[in-house]
C-alpha cells in the first residue's frame, strides 16, 4: 500500500505542481506526519522533491522533471469506471485505487487535456445518497464486493422483515440506488436482491462459481424495480388538489406524481384540478395522502376516501378540534 501512496504523491506534485503536506495529506487520506514520512522516502530514492518555504511554500518536483509512472494496474483500470462517484468507490473499498489511476490518466495526457479534466472535476460532482437519511452501515461491503470479483460462494446470515436466515450465495453485481447498497445474487434456483447493510455475518468460502451464461445485471435491475412497482401500485386514487398541491406532488411522490399531473383535468374557478394516482395498499396510501393535508380531497375510490376520513376525524378528536 505505501508503494501505490508514493506513486501518487509523485503524480500529485507532477500533475498539480507546488502542494503543501496538508494539502497532500487531504488527497492521499493520510496524516501530515506520514506525507512528510514519504518524502523523505522520495528524495531517498532519487526523486527531486523541492521544499519551499514560507507563507507560499509547499512541495513540489524539479523543474523539468517528469516521471513514466503512467501504467494502470489492473484494480486501477477497473476503478476508473467508478471514476464519477468517487464516494461509492471509497465504501467499495477503491477509494485509493481509484485516485492513483485518475492520477496516472492525467499525467498520460497532453498539458491542455490534463487541464480540462481538472475543471471538469471542479464543477462536476455525483452525490448518490438520498436527502435527510443516513448512510446505510455496510460493514461487509468491500467483503462483499470482492467475493462479486472473484466469484466465490458467500455463506451469509441475514436479517429479513420476517426474522434472521442463513443463505449461501452466488453473488452476480451490486447496485446503489438512493444511496443504498444491494446485492444481487443467485440463491435457491432464482436471482434474488438483498440490502447489504441487513446482512448481519458474511463468510466468503473458497468455492468458485460460474456465472449464468448471458446474465445482465443493469437489464435484471430494470425488470426488478419495475416487477417492485407493479407490486406496490395496488390501485388508483382520484385526487381533487389545490395549486399548491400541484407544486408539491413532484416532490412528495416523484415520478409518480409529475405523471398524475400530466394527465391532470382543466382547473376549475378556484385553480383546483383533478388527477390519477397509483396507490400503495390503504395504510400506505392514507399515510402518504395525509402529507398533502387540507390541499387535497380524495374522491375516490369510496374505501379510500371514507379511510381518510376516519383518520381526519381520530386526529381532530386527538387535537381536541370541534367537528
Amino acid at each position: 500500500m505505501r508503494a501505490d501512496r508514493l506513486v501518487s504523491l509523485l503524480l500529485l506534485l507532477q500533475n498539480r505542481g507546488r502542494m503543501t503536506a496538508p494539502e497532500l495529506a487531504a488527497e492521499l487520506e493520510v496524516s501530515v506526519r506520514t506525507v512528510y514520512r514519504d518524502i523523505e522516502a522520495l528524495s531517498a530514492s532519487g526523486v527531486p522533491v523541492r521544499a519551499d518555504r514560507g507563507p507560499a511554500g509547499g512541495y513540489r518536483l524539479m523543474d523539468g522533471y517528469r516521471t513514466r509512472l503512467t501504467g494502470l494496474t489492473d484494480a486501477e483500470a477497473h476503478a476508473l469506471f467508478l471514476a464519477g462517484a468517487p464516494g461509492p468507490a471509497r465504501e467499495l473499498g477503491l477509494g485509493a485505487v481509484l485516485t492513483t489511476a485518475q492520477l496516472k490518466v492525467q499525467a498520460a495526457l497532453p498539458a491542455a487535456l490534463a487541464e480540462r479534466t481538472r475543471r471538469i472535476q471542479d464543477r462536476f460532482h455525483l452525490d448518490a445518497r438520498a436527502w435527510f437519511r443516513d448512510a446505510d452501515p455496510v460493514a461487509h461491503l468491500a467483503q462483499v464486493a470482492q467475493a462479486v470479483w472473484e466469484q466465490r460462494v458467500l455463506r451469509t446470515h441475514y436479517r429479513r422483515w420476517g426474522g434472521e436466515v442463513r443463505r449461501e450465495l452466488r453473488p452476480l453485481g451490486i447496485v446503489l440506488k438512493g444511496g443504498i447498497w444491494y446485492l444481487v445474487a443467485f440463491a435457491h434456483g432464482s436471482v434474488r436482491t438483498y440490502r447489504i447493510s441487513r446482512f448481519l455475518a458474511v463468510d466468503t468460502t473458497e468455492e468458485v462459481f460460474e456465472r449464468p451464461a448471458g446474465f445482465d445485471l443493469a437489464a435484471y435491475w430494470q425488470e426488478s424495480c419495475r416487477s417492485l412497482e407493479a407490486a406496490l401500485h395496488q390501485g388508483t386514487a382520484r385526487l381533487r388538489i389545490s395549486p399548491r398541491a400541484q407544486r408539491l406532488l413532484p416532490m412528495q411522490f416523484g415520478a409518480v406524481g409529475t405523471r398524475a399531473l400530466d394527465g391532470a383535468g382543466p382547473p376549475d374557478a378556484e385553480g383546483w384540478v383533478q388527477v390519477e394516482m397509483p396507490v400503495e395498499g390503504e395504510a400506505v396510501a392514507v399515510s402518504d395522502l395525509l402529507r398533502l393535508g387540507a390541499e387535497a380531497e380524495v374522491l375516490g375510490p369510496p374505501e379510500l376516501r371514507q379511510a381518510i376520513a376516519r383518520a381526519v376525524a381520530v386526529l381532530a378528536g386527538r387535537y381536541g378540534v370541534a367537528p
